[in-house]
């Protein structure tokens, strides 16, 4: 590793001696009127950038250089260089299939068209128009494959919102920051949520001011990028050396009168050094709770229990988003080393502190706590309390590279990236029972530890032309993963020695979570060598094939060769049918190999405390129950389309896949006593030599099926007024996963049990939509910019316990949004939206599903997601440039 970080360190800080120059221009349609977010791109390298608001872009290349100008719904432009430094450049008004994207092929940037994989290019506006707050909102009303909604009372989770494509789950989307890999988050998701047992990337981390655009590669990518492209790829493009600064703001608010929520931004660049330039963004953003909580049915058994639930009829439960609170720093920069090389670097930090809630501890719930008399002091009051989950997170992500030429026609890439996500969690307004029997008092907040998940990646990349129809990719990589687990506060895991509280079954720990005990806090690491090749042959003009290798060898789940094949036919110039095969993988996170969260609890008859909740795979218990260590899953993903423009203006495409995961990486359901008091099974017997009750392990026994499509159609530039353009899109995605089978360790199988109960399987088949719809309309003119969405989201369904109870469907929903902007000046732009103007909710959830609606406090369910529970929200902002 130190040689390796030596030959990195000594490529970053030499020098080469060719000519770069740094240019200057405008980028305006045949109309004369600017296109902002255009394309500009030095041929045959990754190196380029964006222009800003009024058409302008700076940027350092070769003296030789051509430039590729491309902008959604025009033609692309090639434009040499020449020596020279001012640049006016109309396009004409063509198709999107022209834009220049760089993920999912190593060896050249190519255009949408040109590419054998599906490719969304997204520019920032597009996602800004929709009126949402955070990235990952902005991308589940635009992207139909890619879903997230927040989790109502799911502990940490209710502050990550797990995001996947495809319904893969977060763990099989890998995010990419300027082609940097982005380190995932340090929280596992162990509620039971869309992507129970998994880990994701943090999108709230990353402010929505600083990017340029995002490219969602819509295929498997581990043959190129390594584990986690099992669905696809998303690499966010931040901004460069932008002409303007821009500071916005924003303040919403829900027609509840609930969940106000204020944003402010700033965006500026300036030089940096001769030919350089640094991207500076900060950012804040604060948002207030919701509520959407239920009339309980609950009907009390005293008279002090009605009494009260008279007085509370939603038993003082919260259900709905988060407080939060965010700030951003990012720093985007360039400089040429000599005059043919460019350090590049960048820089991101984010800290944000959240309070969400758990379930309300009504006093009848509590007794003991209620009559205990401390919560007030008062004996008269029969109170309970609701305990808080604050969290304070931070996630960094910082870059160095140079890129340099290797000889005439070759290219080379070396950078560092260094990433880490933390967060810690203090339980307030809680109590630890058996300490308040002890003392008759009890501390009221408890730290209950913490996590911390890092990654340290080295990568040497190096692309060029063989000849002229050869183009040749390479590179190494070198990751180190860390992972941390902190202890929390003695008391939030105290247990009490007097044998009458032991006997009475009242548990310990802080109420509604317990904390990291000792022997559960640790740091574990790994790493992991990759190297990769990629080939793409251009037969003819028309015809394109590639292939492409990666071997990994991680040091804790052993080696992994995946390969992928893809082609391209063009269609003359009108369109293209393209098609690819490959195997992918994904490695155990360390989370999943080593958190363990566990409680001692009290069982009839025991003579000590007994164990029970997540234990790590190596532990004794789990491996006297023949579970085996974790590793790879394997994928094997088959993808094909067809794009085509009709006419310059109109377009479509279509791509259908299919993507088997076997040896899937699961959270089991609660291994324990299986109910007959009569007998002890061998399972039984192993807990019980381990002093554990009952126990939950994650196990590569998943294999599962992704069958699905997606639709995209665009019609651009309809003429409807002498200054107004009506932009029209409609992109579908139609998906469906199964099980195909769940291997079961023999002796657990030969005991009778399912280690992946129906809820569970449930969580992976049935609880994001099964299609999303997004139908898009944008009427431009020289003053006002107007949107106007629906998004239908698909059925979901409510899986019911094998305990009992019935399953319910939710039906699909459409949420409406309609989004204003009207230039008062040039420079000054005044925004607003109106967001589900419908008011429309998921349907509310049946009791007799028998799952969590917990006596009707959940009117909408709390484990699956469609379009969230936020109802019609309103939003208005003001955005100037100087």
């Amino acid at each position: 590793m130190k040689k390796f970080k030596l030959l990195i360190f000594t490529i970053l800080f030499t020098g080469f001696a060719w000519s770069q120059t740094k240019i200057t221009g405008t980028v305006k349609d045949t109309d004369n009127a600017p296109l902002p977010g255009a394309n500009i791109l030095e041929k045959g390298t990754s190196n380029g950038t964006s222009s800003d608001f009024n058409g302008n872009f700076s940027l350092t290349v070769k003296e030789d250089a051509i430039l590729i100008i491309s902008f959604s719904g025009f033609e692309t432009k090639e434009v040499p260089v020449n020596g020279k430094t001012i640049f006016n450049i109309t396009l004409s008004e063509g198709l999107e299939l022209d834009e220049v994207v760089i993920t999912g092929n190593r060896t050249k940037p190519r255009t949408i068209l040109d590419s054998p994989v599906p490719i969304d290019n997204i520019n920032v506006k597009e996602l800004q128009q929709s009126g949402k707050p955070t990235l990952d909102r902005m991308l589940t009303f635009k992207v139909p494959s890619f879903n997230s909604q927040n989790q109502a009372i799911s502990d940490a989770t209710a502050h990550y919102d797990p995001a996947d494509l495809r319904g893969l789950g977060p763990s099989r989307t890998l995010v990419l920051v300027n082609g940097k890999r982005k380190n995932q988050s340090a929280q596992v998701y162990l509620n039971r949520t869309p992507g129970k047992g998994e880990v994701g990337v943090d999108l709230k981390s990353i402010p929505t001011a600083a990017i340029e655009r995002v490219e969602v590669l819509r295929d498997g990518a581990s043959a190129i990028y390594g584990s986690d492209a099992i669905a696809g790829v998303m690499n966010i493009i931040l901004k460069k050396n932008v002409e303007y600064s821009t500071f916005t703001t924003k303040a919403g608010i829900t027609s509840e009168k609930d969940g106000f929520n204020f944003s402010s931004d700033y965006n500026t660049a300036f030089d940096f050094g001769e030919g350089g330039f640094i991207n500076l963004t900060l950012g804040y953003y604060k948002q207030e709770i919701t509520n959407r909580a239920g009339i309980v049915s609950d009907v009390g058994s005293t008279p002090r229990d009605i009494a009260w639930l008279a007085a509370n009829p939603r038993a003082g439960m919260t259900v709905g988003q988060p407080e939060m609170e965010k700030k951003d720093l990012f720093i985007n920069a360039e400089h040429p080393l000599g005059e043919k090389s460019t350090l590049y670097t960048f820089h991101g930090f984010t800290t944000r502190d959240g309070k969400s809630f758990a379930y309300y501890r009504a006093p009848y719930w509590r007794n003991d706590v209620a009559n205990a008399n401390f919560l007030t002091g008062n004996p008269n009051d029969f109170v309970g309390y609701q305990p808080t989950f604050e969290t304070e997170i931070n996630d960094y992500i910082n870059a160095v590279g140079v890129k340099f030429p290797i000889t005439e026609g070759w290219n080379a890439d070396a950078s560092i990236t260094y990433g880490a996500n933390e967060v810690d969690v203090t339980v307030n307004n809680s109590v630890n029972r058996q300490y308040l029997a002890d003392h008759g008092t009890s501390p009221r907040s408890f730290y209950t530890g913490g996590y911390r998940f890092t990654n340290v990646v080295g990568n040497f990349d190096v692309n060029g032309q063989i000849s002229e129809q050869i183009s040749l990719a390479a590179g190494i990589e070198y990751k180190e993963e860390g992972y941390r687990a902190f202890e929390g506060d003695p008391l939030s895991y105290y247990l009490s020695s007097d044998p009458v509280v032991i006997a009475s079954g009242i548990p310990g720990n802080s109420d509604s979570f317990a904390g990291i005990k000792p022997e559960e806090a640790g740091k574990w690491s790994r790493n992991n060598f990759a190297a990769y090749t990629q080939v793409d042959y251009d037969i003819t003009e028309d015809l394109l094939l590639g292939i492409a290798g990666r071997y990994e060898d991680f040091s804790d789940a052993g080696s992994n060769f995946s390969w992928k094949a893809n082609g391209r036919y063009k269609l003359g110039k009108k369109g293209a049918i393209r098609a690819s095969y490959s195997t992918g993988f994904r490695a155990p996170t360390l989370h999943q190999t080593h958190i363990t969260l566990s409680q001692y609890i009290i069982v009839a008859g025991s003579s000590e405390p007994l164990l029970q909740g997540t234990l790590a795979n190596n532990s004794p218990a789990v491996q006297a129950l023949g579970i085996p260590k974790l590793t790879h899953e394997i994928s094997k993903n088959l993808s094909a389309g067809l794009t085509y423009k009709f006419d310059r203006n109109f377009s479509a495409s279509v791509d259908f896949y299919q993507i088997k995961v076997d040896d899937r990486v699961l959270f089991s359901s609660q291994i324990g006593a299986d109910g007959d008091a009569s007998t002890t099974n061998p399972v039984e017997q192993i807990l019980q030599d381990n002093n554990v009750t009952a126990v939950q392990v994650f196990i590569n026994a998943g294999d599962t099926k992704t069958t699905g499509a997606d639709f995209v159609l665009n019609y651009r530039n309809i003429n409807l007024t002498e200054n107004g353009k009506l932009h029209a899109s409609l992109a579908a995605n139609f998906n469906e996963t199964t099980i195909d089978a769940v291997n079961t360790p023999t002796i657990i199988q030969q005991a009778g049990y399912n280690i992946f109960d129906r809820q569970e399987r449930g969580l992976i088949t049935n609880s994001r939509p099964k299609s999303k719809i997004i139908l898009g309309l944008n009427y431009v003119t020289d003053k006002w910019d107007v949107s106007f969405n629906n998004t239908r989201f698909g059925q979901v369904t409510v899986t019911a316990p094998e305990s009992g109870g019935t399953d319910q469907d939710l039906a699909a929903k459409i949420a409406t949004d309609l989004g204003f902007g009207y230039k008062l000046t040039n420079k000054v732009t005044l925004n607003a939206n109106i967001n589900n103007i419908f008011d429309v909710y998921p349907d509310v959830t049946l009791a007799s599903t028998n799952t969590a609606q917990a006596g009707s406090r959940f009117t909408y369910s709390s484990e699956v997601q469609q379009l969230g529970q936020l109802g019609t929200n309103f939003s208005i902002g003001l955005n100037v440039q100087f």
